[in-house]
């Protein structure tokens, strides 16, 4: 072992085989790979989370076919039988497996070999370790609702991608779309042709939403020679506002931004799918 230097003193690093039995973690640091064999096997017999960082490669066959080279990552394998393999950086994980996954571990040619497989589809991982810096046995409980929230732009981005949020037929065209008082939030068409302006509001909208939204209505009515419509989209309306968007001629869409930050959560999990089938 290659030695260091502290204050002038060599010191040579020493292998350290840590366990903790600390309720609901059990940790083994720079284990041997036979103590870790054993530690994973007792893990996945009583269907708990682990987390093994080490030096490792890997190789899929299921929905595609692929192979990862050796490097320093972290696995995680859940309790519900999926398994994410990251890197040192990113958030996405180079290899995963859904949930139901059956798990076996085996020791092979000095690498201690962990296997993940499903049968609805077929697919297999296979996740090979020659060397270990943590290994984490985790019993867990988490009984916490889960909310999402959505900003202005989440909302935007939520009605491009499902357009009928505003209305069936509603059609972009484009969106941050420049007029004389600023910007509008989404430009499209009606399922008659007519356009549509669409303000966004994440909160209850007030007075101020309604004339900024009327604004961008009059510039665009100025500009062509169709009718055009404005539609006010937020979660709710404050007191009034109902009465002042009819006097207008203006609409209101009430959209949820919790169903919004949804949509984009499918989208992506759907994005990633796709890109490992």
């Amino acid at each position: 072992m290659s030695e260091r230097y502290l204050c002038g003193l060599s010191v040579k690093p020493v292998r350290r085989n840590v366990v903790s039995t600390r309720h609901p973690v059990i940790t083994l640091e720079n284990p041997i790979l036979a103590d870790a064999e054993k530690l994973v096997k007792e893990a996945l017999a009583q269907h708990k989370a682990l987390l093994l960082v080490g030096n490792c490669w890997v190789e899929y066959v299921g929905r595609a076919s692929s192979k990862l080279e050796a490097g320093e990552r972290i696995v995680i394998i859940k309790d519900d039988g999926s398994l994410l393999v990251h890197r040192a950086s990113g958030y996405e994980p180079v290899n995963w497996q859904p949930p139901g996954s059956v798990f076996q571990t085996n020791m092979l040619e000095g690498a201690l070999e962990v296997r993940g497989v499903r049968h609805q589809p077929r697919e297999a991982v296979r996740v090979y370790f020659d060397r270990l810096f943590l290994v984490a046995a985790l019993n867990l409980t988490d009984a916490g609702e889960f909310s999402l929230y959505a900003s202005e732009e989440d909302m935007q981005r939520a009605i491009l991608a499902q357009p009928r949020l505003v209305e069936d037929g509603f059609k972009p065209i484009s969106y941050e779309k420049h007029v004389e008082p600023g910007f509008v939030d989404v430009y499209g068409t009606d399922k008659t042709g007519r356009f549509v302006v669409v303000e966004i509001k994440r909160k209850t909208a007030g007075r101020e939403a309604v004339l900024q939204l009327d604004r961008y209505v009059k510039a665009i009515r100025g500009t062509v020679s169709r009718e055009v419509r404005g539609v006010l989209v937020a979660p709710s309306l404050a007191k009034g506002v109902q009465r002042m968007l009819t006097s207008l001629g203006l609409e209101y869409k009430d959209v949820d931004p919790k169903k919004c930050a949804e949509i984009l959560q499918r989208t992506k999990t759907k994005k990633l799918q796709e890109y490992f089938s």
